[in-house]
């Protein structure tokens, strides 16, 4: 018994140490723009090891961003060609398993 307990608490211990860090937006500026405009994303844990794509939702269309510049803390992104309106900030994680909404909006013109 306390074998498989140990055994266990290992498991768990090498699952919890393996997990990524989730990435997170603190800000976004400007947080309104047209087609083609730059916004810069600042956050935590933004960097190409773990943020693969940035998108655009609408909630009920996701739409991919193009990604100009990417480090750990800061992600530029230019606004796709969307309807105007207000769109919900979304990362796909590096290992594509997870779509993580960001607690940002954008306003497109």
């Amino acid at each position: 018994m306390r074998r498989w307990l140990g055994v266990g608490l290992l498991v768990c211990a090498a699952l919890l140490t393996a997990s990524q860090p989730i990435p997170r937006f603190f800000t976004v500026d400007p947080d309104t723009g047209k087609k083609g405009d730059v916004i810069v994303g600042k956050g935590e844990y933004l960097g190409k090891p773990i943020v693969a794509e940035v998108l655009l939702s609408n909630g009920t269309k996701d739409t991919s961003a193009i990604i100009s510049a990417q480090s750990d803390s800061e992600i530029k992104f230019q606004i796709p060609d969307v309807i105007p309106g207000r769109y919900r900030v979304l990362v796909l994680s590096a290992d594509r398993s997870a779509i993580i909404e960001q607690p940002v909006m954008v306003n497109v013109q």
